[in-house]
């Protein structure tokens, strides 16, 4: 009789840390996705935003802020799967220095512990970016007439 219940004991222990598993692994993933996903996409996106005019006419790197926010939106939203919801909020958009700071909130899949009790994690990444250069003049310092 005393060996039966360890026997239930360790099947209970065993599936009590199988789900632990699961629910660690899937906060990680979630995290992890998110950062290196907005790393990219914040980069592509100050990329695409620059203002080349400006660059031209006086050597200064400057990004457009509206433009910033429509490229970032539009790469994150390509990349993302469908299957969870996510909140996009921009910091700190500076068009020169070109500097910016978004902050993703999304969530881990619901469990049910019991049949009151749902569990769901929410996940928050916040990354801040400045681009720089390593030139620091233009190759046309007195505007661009026949580039």
């Amino acid at each position: 009789m005393k060996e039966s219940f360890w026997t239930y004991l360790i099947i209970a222990l065993g599936l009590f840390v199988i789900v632990i598993l699961i629910i660690v692994q899937d906060l990680t993933t979630t995290s992890e996705e998110d950062y290196y996903l907005m790393k990219e996409v914040m980069e592509a996106a100050m990329i695409d935003s620059v203002d080349y005019g400006v660059y031209r006419a006086y050597g200064e790197i400057r990004i457009i802020e509206e433009k910033f926010v429509e490229s970032f939106t539009r790469r994150f939203a390509e990349s993302v799967t469908a299957n969870k919801n996510y909140k996009l909020e921009f910091y700190e958009i500076y068009e020169s220095p070109p500097k910016a700071s978004v902050r993703i909130s999304t969530s881990t899949r619901q469990y049910t512990i019991n049949s009151q009790d749902v569990v769901d994690f929410s996940v928050v990444t916040i990354l801040s970016n400045i681009m720089e250069t390593k030139y620091e003049n233009s190759k046309w310092p007195n505007g661009c007439e026949n580039c």
